[in-house]
């Protein structure tokens, strides 16, 4: 495990060898921006401090804040009371991130605890769009909420209306790896997804990269990772990267929202990765 440190992106390259058989190409990594890195070092500073003002020229006008139990703060109520992050000092744990060109995502784990922030830039720098919290279970799931039997949203349809072509690819896309997990095919999968994916989920005891979800999958299991239907949706577009926001409502159990990140590489539209969010607050459907 890596201590108060910053895994750069170039070493994420040495995750494409051996797979080829599921993407067409891993093409090297694009290098982190310093001037991010310092941004979200910053922002973790700032948070440990309730220092708003700091928080005030890091945060994007759209940014949100989810917590481990699933609430979600606007900017303005960000800065109106900082919440305490999951994770108190981020050293004692693994820290990573990765550049996508005008988006950033930094992952940080410690324990049960797991953090997903989202930069984006814009003409006047990096500013931090989403900050999401996941805390894992204690231990495996016995039970995975889920669409139910036949999987029509989010297999088959959405409550959404794409805006553009891009969209359009991205959600075309997205139904297509909810259709493979709901029939557990494990190579279809790998098609939508990148190598180095990793999702964490509330309804989940673990996280998992790309060969451990397919194991899953290969194994029938859902390990909390299931297709659940979509209430709402949000998509924020950039070159050769969509940030899909969802909210979702199973057919039993509490709902969630889920920040997923999709990249282009080689013309297809890969999930990179998960964080789905319980939303404790909410009652659960019976």
């Amino acid at each position: 495990m890596m201590r108060g440190s910053y895994r750069y992106s170039l070493a994420m390259a040495v995750l494409c060898v051996g797979i080829a058989s599921t993407i067409l190409a891993c093409p090297a990594a694009a290098a982190d921006d310093p001037a991010v890195l310092r941004a979200d070092r910053a922002f973790v500073a700032a948070i440990t401090k309730a220092d708003s003002g700091s928080v005030d020229s890091l945060a994007d006008p759209e940014f949100t804040w989810t917590d481990a139990a699933g609430k979600t703060f606007t900017r303005e109520q960000v800065l109106q009371a900082v919440p305490k992050p999951i994770i108190g000092d981020e050293r004692a744990g693994q820290v990573t991130s990765r550049g996508y060109g005008q988006v950033e995502i930094v992952q940080a784990h410690a324990g049960k605890a797991s953090i997903m922030r989202l930069w984006v830039k814009r003409p006047e720098g990096w500013r931090l769009l989403i900050y999401q919290e996941v805390k894992l279970m204690d231990s495996a799931p016995t039970v995975t909420p889920g669409t139910g039997a036949t999987c029509d949203n989010p297999c088959k349809s959405l409550p959404y209306h794409a805006k553009s072509s891009t969209e359009q690819d991205v959600l075309k896309s997205y139904m297509a790896l909810q259709t493979a997990t709901v029939y557990h095919d494990s190579p279809t999968w790998g098609k939508y997804v990148a190598a180095e994916f990793s999702a964490a989920s509330s309804n989940s005891d673990k996280v998992l990269d790309k060969q451990g979800r397919m194991a899953d999958l290969e194994r029938s299991k859902m390990a909390g990772y299931a297709p659940v239907p979509v209430v709402a949706m949000q998509l924020f577009d950039f070159p050769d990267v969509t940030i899909l926001v969802s909210l979702h409502q199973p057919i039993h159990g509490k709902p969630l929202r889920i920040t997923r990140l999709w990249i282009k590489r080689n013309a297809k539209w890969l999930e990179a990765a998960s964080y789905q969010t319980r939303i404790d607050g909410a009652p659960a459907v019976p």
